[in-house]
């Protein structure tokens, strides 16, 4: 049953739905970044949990194109997987940038709070760049290069892999 096919009443129930389920994903997420103990300092534990983070952002990509080709709804579907991935990546780049500011406080221009590492993150991820927090140290400045890099692949590749996954979906139900 395509979304066209419902009645308005339904089809708002189910936009409602997929707006709460990923207004509570994104809380979520945000909540368990600054509920985590990050304030130690960075081993080998900490860069497996980062490099575990990874992996489960790449997992959660497969399962969510996945999930859109075989939904009803694909295009809610989509909606809800960008709304988890997304904040996702740049909760793990913020984790990254807080961790490097918090083993070395030079590795910015200011010392980074959650938040600010948050803010930085997001800052990154969407190419705005204000310069109120900056890259200072060689090691800093290769891993803001890296998340711009995989900024555009986020945007372009995942972008494209879920809105094929909707089409794929849609044809699938038009047949």
């Amino acid at each position: 049953m395509t979304l066209e096919s419902l009645s308005p009443r339904q089809r708002r129930r189910l936009v409602a739905v997929a707006v709460a389920r990923s207004l509570a994903t994104i809380a979520v997420l945000v909540a368990l970044y600054y509920l985590l103990p990050l304030d130690r300092s960075v081993d080998a534990v900490t860069l497996l949990g980062l490099t575990l983070g990874i992996v489960v952002l790449l997992a959660v990509v497969a399962f969510q194109v996945r999930a859109i080709i075989r939904s009803d709804q694909p295009t809610l579907r989509a909606t809800e997987a960008l709304a988890f991935t997304v904040p996702l990546y740049i909760l793990l780049f913020a984790t990254t940038h807080f961790l490097m500011n918090h083993a070395q406080p030079t590795n910015f221009g200011v010392s980074l709070s959650r938040t600010d590492a948050m803010y930085f993150s997001a800052t990154v991820f969407t190419t705005v760049g204000f310069g109120d927090i900056t890259a200072k140290s060689e090691a800093a400045r290769l891993v803001v290069t890296a998340q711009m890099m995989l900024d555009l692949v986020i945007i372009g590749f995942v972008v494209k892999l879920i809105l094929n996954a909707v089409k794929l979906s849609q044809q699938r139900h038009t047949t």
